[in-house]
Formats: structure tokens, C-alpha cells, sequence
């Protein structure tokens, strides 16, 4: 088989696992009586990405093959899903949180690692085949949106949103995937004694940017935004779900299909990665990221404003314009770490900057989103499942408020010496 053709499937399996269950496990927490504590849940995504991908990268450089930490990890990930999702079936209403949450915790530990080692095998396979990663990779990658989506519309059009068998999907998956990984080359570990040190893999030299006023201003500030991240991901669903305490709302396409509809965010998020280069050029890194803070405050404005019914326009709007806000955010300020940096820094600013936002600013921002949902919103019993109602719209509208108050702080403090990137 085509060596671009088996990476593909190794993109599409590999995001497919996540899209089981990331934007619709909040609905299925919610139905078990969990719906407050569905913040924890996003939160251990963040937690573990501290320092999970970095142990597994020391493995997969100096002593296993990466396919075959990549397939392994995938393996454990399965295995606890599966194990998560017998519980909650055996358990009901009467799931323990403690119990529920550490089979997921240990699923989610072996599964961030495989991200960064998908990309790793990618790499390593195209490189060592004398193909170039900048051009060959993308559109490799662009396929793991796709396989995340349709996981998602599977879930969603089997009618998995409000059970277990989300995570059955995602264990299922993850199971393929490690059977698959015995079919990919060899990728051989490092032999030459030039192996990272345990500072350089975890990327604490690049604390030492902290010392430049201008990275230090970036990097807080990635932070703070970082706390968006996750938001959506986590209450989206939930919250789409709620309407169907209204009969007016509860036959509507977006209370019966919430996750197709959300599946736009993912769509637009393809779309708009093809923008980047340009706005990177003609308006350079400050205007791209305060592009990427408005449009979290129309995301999260929309989301407070819209319905299932005569305002699902509103609804689809946010979707579009998570793309502008996702991408905008990720990718130009990596591109911004890249230029900002030293050679040999880089990688590790790398690794700083995806601390800073999927780690400790995801981590703070659904812990967050979780006491400020707690406060206006309580469950209710409707037709047999357990919805999260209240006051939505005042949530979202904390969330919007935050995020343009972090956006009006960061254009009048940050102010960097920039050139064309």
C-alpha cells in the first residue's frame, strides 16, 4: 500500500478514537447524574498532557520503536475506555464518581501521548521515504479532522450521545488502531548517544523566556486564552441538549443531532487553516491573535444568545467561527514561538507554549466552567434523562465577558518589534 495512503489511516484512526466522545461525553456524564462534575473529566486532558507525552517521547527515543509505543499506548487507552464504559452500563445512575473517573483518567493518560507520537511516526516514515514533512504532511493530517467528524456523526446518528457506548466506540477504535500499528515501518530510536536531556525533553530550558519581556507577555497571555479551549468541547453538547426541556425545542435537529451540528466547528476548523498564511503576513501575530480573542467572544456571545429553534443560525454561526478562533489562536502563535526562538530552544518553546494553553490554561478553564455552570444551572428528570437547565445564556455571557476583557488587556500590552512571518 501507498505509504502516504497508510499514514492517512493512521491520521483518521488516530482522531477518530478522540471524536467518540470528546464533544459528547458532557451529555452522557449529564444523564448519569455527573453533570457537575463534568469540568474534572475535561480537566485530566490538560493534567496529563503535562507530563504523559513527554515520559512516552523519552521511550519512544532512546529504547522502544515509535509505532510501537504509538501502538501499546493505544492499547491501555482501549482497554480502560472499555473498561470505563462496562462500568457506567453496570452502574447506571448510581456510577461513583471516583470510580468512573479514574478508569477514564487512566484511559486518557495513555491516549494523549499517542498525538504527538502519531505526528512523530509521520514524520519519521516520510522522512526516512525522502518526502518533505512541510508539504506532504498537512494534507495527512487534514484527514484526522475528518476521521474526528466522522466519528462524531457515528456516534451521533447511532444514537450514542447519551450512553456508554461512546466510549465503547473510541475503546474499539483504539484496539484497531493498535493492531494496525504492527503494519507501519520500523521507526528506529536513537543510537547515537546525541539523546535529549531529561530538561530539554520536558522543555524546561524555555523557561528561560521568561526573561524577554515580549515572550513572557506571549506566553502568559497564551494562558489565559488557553482557558477557552476546552469550554465548548466540554458543555456544548449539554447544553444543546438542554433545550429538550422546552417542548418547543425538543423535536428541533439541533436538540436530536447536537453533535452533526457541532461537527461544523470541526469543518470550519479545516477551512481555516488555509487562511493562516495570509493573515500571518499582512497582519502579523498581535492582530491574528486578537482576531483569534474576538472570535472566542462571539463563540461563546452566540452560544448565549441562539436556540435549537428560530436562532439556529446563531448557533451554526459559533460553529463557524470556532475555526477562526481555534487555528487563529494554535497555529499562528506556534508560528510565532517558531520565529521568535532560537534553534535550539525551539522545540522546547514549542512544548511551552502547548503547556501554557492546552495544559495549564485548559485545565484552569474547565474547572472553572464547571463551578460557573454549578451556580446557574441544576439537573432535571425530562422523558427518562437527566438534563442540566438554568440559566445557560448568563454562562456563556461570563465566558464571553472574559474572553474580550483577556483580548482589550492583551492590545494594550503586548506589543512586539515584529516582521513578516
Amino acid at each position: 500500500m501507498n505509504l502516504k495512503i497508510r499514514l492517512i489511516l493512521l491520521s483518521f484512526l488516530q482522531y477518530a478514537v478522540w471524536g467518540a466522545y470528546l464533544t459528547s461525553m458532557g451529555r452522557y456524564l449529564g444523564n448519569l447524574g455527573l453533570g457537575t462534575h463534568i469540568g474534572w473529566f475535561y480537566s485530566m486532558q490538560g493534567v496529563v498532557s503535562i507530563f504523559m507525552p513527554a515520559i512516552m517521547g523519552i521511550i519512544a527515543d532512546r529504547w522502544i520503536a515509535s509505532q510501537k509505543v504509538l501502538g501499546l499506548c493505544h492499547l491501555f487507552a482501549g482497554i480502560f475506555m472499555i473498561a470505563t464504559a462496562y462500568y457506567g452500563y453496570l452502574a447506571g445512575t448510581d456510577t461513583q464518581f471516583g470510580i468512573i473517573f479514574t478508569l477514564y483518567s487512566l484511559s486518557v493518560a495513555f491516549f494523549m501521548p499517542t498525538i504527538a507520537l502519531s505526528n512523530s511516526v509521520a514524520y519519521f516514515c516520510l522522512t526516512d521515504a525522502g518526502l518533505d514533512t512541510v508539504k506532504d504532511f498537512p494534507p495527512i493530517r487534514v484527514f484526522g479532522t475528518i476521521g474526528f467528524i466522522c466519528s462524531m456523526w457515528f456516534v451521533d446518528i447511532m444514537k450514542f450521545q447519551i450512553d456508554q457506548n461512546q466510549f465503547v466506540t473510541s475503546g474499539i477504535l483504539s484496539i484497531i488502531l493498535f493492531l494496525y500499528t504492527f503494519t507501519l515501518p520500523n521507526c528506529t530510536t536513537v543510537k547515537d548517544g546525541k539523546q535529549k536531556t531529561l530538561a530539554e525533553v520536558f522543555g524546561l530550558k524555555a523557561f528561560a523566556l521568561f526573561k524577554q519581556r515580549k515572550m513572557a507577555i506571549f506566553f502568559i497571555f497564551s494562558m489565559m486564552l488557553g482557558v477557552s479551549l476546552q469550554i465548548t468541547n466540554g458543555f456544548a453538547n449539554p447544553f444543546i441538549f438542554s433545550f429538550g426541556a422546552d417542548p418547543q425545542y425538543a423535536s428541533t435537529f439541533g436538540v436530536q443531532h447536537a453533535n452533526i451540528l457541532i461537527s461544523l466547528s470541526q469543518i470550519s476548523e479545516t477551512c481555516c487553516i488555509l487562511l493562516i498564511p495570509f493573515f500571518m503576513k499582512r497582519y502579523g501575530i498581535k492582530n491574528v491573535m486578537l482576531i483569534a480573542m474576538f472570535a472566542w467572544v462571539l463563540r461563546f456571545g452566540l452560544f448565549g444568545l441562539g436556540n435549537p429553534g428560530s436562532g439556529v443560525w446563531m448557533f451554526v454561526l459559533s460553529m463557524l467561527v470556532y475555526g477562526v478562533a481555534f487555528d487563529f489562536f494554535n497555529i499562528s502563535g506556534s508560528l510565532f514561538v517558531d520565529k521568535s526562538t532560537e534553534p535550539d530552544i525551539r522545540s522546547s518553546a514549542q512544548g511551552l507554549f502547548m503547556l501554557m494553553t492546552n495544559g495549564v490554561g485548559a485545565t484552569i478553564g474547565t474547572l472553572a466552567a464547571q463551578a460557573i455552570i454549578n451556580t446557574y444551572t441544576h439537573a432535571e428528570v425530562v422523558d427518562g434523562n437527566i438534563l442540566t437547565v438554568g440559566d445557560w445564556p448568563t454562562c456563556w455571557f461570563i465566558f464571553a465577558g472574559y474572553a474580550l476583557l483577556v483580548g482589550i488587556t492583551f492590545a494594550l500590552v503586548f506589543n512586539p518589534k515584529e516582521k513578516a512571518i
